[in-house]
């Protein structure tokens, strides 16, 4: 259904073929989007432009996740841990090599991307649910190792070191209105990549793993090997996230919510947002950060109209709110917003005929 174009509109080259936004409209549209969220810094308010930075670094580890699970079929539960890798190695770079922040994120993707090699390894020989316990180890080994491996330069039991402000071109970003610029344009990078890899012998080597590993090695494609890879770009992004997120609070450590359950928060985005589509990362991550907002309100208002259970309704409502919304989707919507997105699209063309 996303192939379907009005009638008459063709293709006269392969370049015209390779375009992704093919109408002058939809470049237009694209180009004001991208002006729009550059201007919440100017015009917003501090919760505005906390809020929609967090959405964007969130985006970038979502969109590793997609890769990884949308794409590949393989699942993971340890992308908050990665991040937590990409943030510490952001700021001991920057901290004791002095290191710019275009050498240090880069660092990040690319150690980071090792570890998801190591902990992608057991890929070779289980699946589904024993290789979610094999991701899960991640989560459990590098926080710890974070709290009891060279303390005096990872936090030790504090669990918690500063970032230097990054600068660039002699401008010190040290509020969160300019790291929001920072993250703007890593994921107007990261989202561009993407978009393109599915085109590659790489993407669609991806997507014959996920949908028939044994067909796809019969093919000739290496599933070993691509799996790797997907777990290895993964990885990277949630490197490049973690980076961006340390950067934004102004310090990296285990305390700041890079445990289990942000791991699953990650997927849980994903999920809502649309496995294995480009904008479900988008959708996933902007409605959780609503519905937790919502959910907060919502607690908030209960616990001052039953002050007996405040405490209870403050601690549970959120997490119980998280659950319910999911398992509402996994019914109702189990393809996500973006195939939804996309449902849409394809009844707006075929108008008046629709139906």
């Amino acid at each position: 259904m996303a192939v379907l174009r009005p009638a008459g509109d063709f293709d006269r080259s392969y370049a015209q073929d390779m375009l992704l936004l093919r109408q002058p409209w939809q470049r237009w549209a694209m180009a004001l989007i991208v002006v729009g969220v550059a201007l919440i810094p100017l015009f917003g308010n501090a919760y505005l432009i906390t809020t929609v930075n967090r959405i964007m670094y969130s985006i970038v580890a979502v969109q590793g996740l997609n890769v990884l699970t949308g794409m590949t079929g393989q699942i993971s539960l340890g992308q908050a841990a990665f991040m937590l890798v990409g943030g510490y190695i952001v700021a001991l770079t920057a901290q004791h090599w002095g290191l710019p922040i275009f050498v240090t994120l880069p660092l990040a993707a690319l150690g980071t991307g090792v570890f998801g090699l190591i902990f992608g390894l057991p890929s070779l020989r289980v699946k589904g649910f024993y290789l979610a316990m094999a991701t899960l180890a991640a989560q459990f080994i590098i926080p710890w190792l974070s709290r009891h491996i060279y303390p005096e330069y990872l936090g030790g039991s504090s669990g918690r070191i500063a970032v230097p402000s990054p600068v660039i071109f002699g401008i010190t970003f040290n509020q969160v209105a300019q790291v929001f610029y920072i993250s703007l344009a890593v994921l107007v990078i990261t989202t561009i990549l993407l978009v393109n890899i599915r085109r590659t012998k790489l993407g669609r080597s991806f997507i014959a793993v996920r949908d028939n590993d044994l067909a796809a090695e019969v093919l000739g494609v290496n599933p070993f090997g691509v799996k790797l890879r997907a777990f290895f770009v993964a990885a990277m992004l949630a490197g490049l996230a973690g980076g961006l997120k340390a950067i934004s609070q102004r310090s990296v450590g285990t305390e700041l919510a890079y445990g289990l359950n942000e791991s699953i928060l990650l997927l849980g985005m994903l999920v809502i947002g649309g496995l294995g589509h480009n904008l479900g990362p988008f959708l996933g991550v902007a409605t959780i950060v609503f519905l937790e907002d919502l959910a907060n309100v919502t607690g908030s208002t209960m616990a001052s109209l039953f002050p007996a259970h405040a405490t209870n309704l403050l601690t549970s409502f959120r997490p119980l709110f998280f659950g319910l919304v999911l398992m509402l989707f996994l019914i109702f919507e189990p393809r996500g917003l973006a195939h939804r997105w996309e449902i849409l699209k394809a009844t707006w063309r075929m108008r008046p005929f629709s139906r």
